[in-house]
């Protein structure tokens, strides 16, 4: 194996989109806390953690999922022999040790939320990943506390709860709606997701009164008037959105979740236009 091959291998196991996408998720979250103080070593330090961290857990899932990987997913780094187990276990391990790294000019607060962060992104895969519902309630949680963490680099966690809320409950709903997308496969396999353990129907009920939950708190950054009516004026139909999305998903998974994306973007588009106007003002 050339070591082109192994390079992109090593790189392919970060998933690196998915690596991008949470820092451009941990920038919003500092954005909608600091505004105009987003250019600075503290969130700088957070956006680039964070990138580490995602990239350091996204391999040591394909580490620990290397054998279903050779039934289910044979083109993957690791069952092609692009790279070695042992070696992904190593890559993964320096990923981490360079996040922890980077996390350490990041205030208390922030460092406190990457340490929990890193330790459920570890432990994801061989302790949480088989248990109905815990494993979609670790997902919900990391893909909310980026918003979390980049708030925290800037010492102003308040004002991004309500982000964090609605994108941990729409991420939740969004992964129970793809496991029973998934419900055949996943028995085939043997694991024991959420729709297997109580029935599919059950957890599209779960999944949506979860979220109408958070709907009801996405008001609350214009009531209690941290951002104006451009806030409002695109988190309405982003909810709407998502609460079709959930309705979709009775009828169609795969519609439902796909619909459910394009609802948490837009949620995130009110926050950072909220905290725009506000900038601006």
């Amino acid at each position: 194996m050339s070591m082109g091959e192994a390079a992109r291998g090593y790189l392919e196991v970060t998933r690196p989109m998915n690596a991008v996408a949470a820092a451009v998720l941990t920038f919003i979250g500092a954005f909608v806390a600091g505004g105009s103080d987003v250019v600075s070593v503290p969130v700088g330090a957070a956006v680039g953690a964070t990138a580490l961290a995602v990239g350091a857990g996204n391999a040591i899932n394909d580490y620990f999922d290397r054998e279903i990987d050779r039934i289910n997913q044979p083109g993957r780094p690791i069952p092609r022999g692009a790279v070695s187990p042992q070696g992904v276990l190593g890559f993964s391990a320096a990923l981490f040790a360079l996040a922890v790294g980077v996390a350490l000019l990041l205030p208390r607060l922030a460092i406190a939320i990457a340490v929990v962060n890193l330790l459920a992104l570890i432990s994801y895969t061989e302790y949480f990943k088989g248990m109905p519902g815990l494993g979609n309630a670790l997902v919900a949680y990391l893909v909310g506390s980026t918003f979390l963490f980049g708030a925290a680099a800037v010492s102003d966690v308040g004002s991004v709860v309500v982000l964090f809320v609605l994108a941990a409950t729409a991420t939740l709903t969004r992964e129970i709606i793809k496991d029973v997308e998934d419900l055949e496969g996943d028995r085939e396999e043997g694991l024991n997701t959420l729709p297997i353990a109580i029935g599919a129907r059950r957890s599209l009920w779960v999944a949506t009164a979860l979220l109408l939950g958070a709907v009801a708190a996405s008001p609350l950054p214009f009531l209690f008037e941290y951002f104006g009516v451009a806030y409002l004026v695109i988190v309405v139909p982003a909810v709407a959105v998502m609460v079709y999305a959930a309705y979709a998903s009775f009828t169609d998974p795969t519609a439902g979740q796909s619909a459910m994306k394009y609802g948490m973007f837009l949620a995130a588009l009110a926050f950072i236009v909220g905290r725009a106007e506000v900038v601006l003002a």
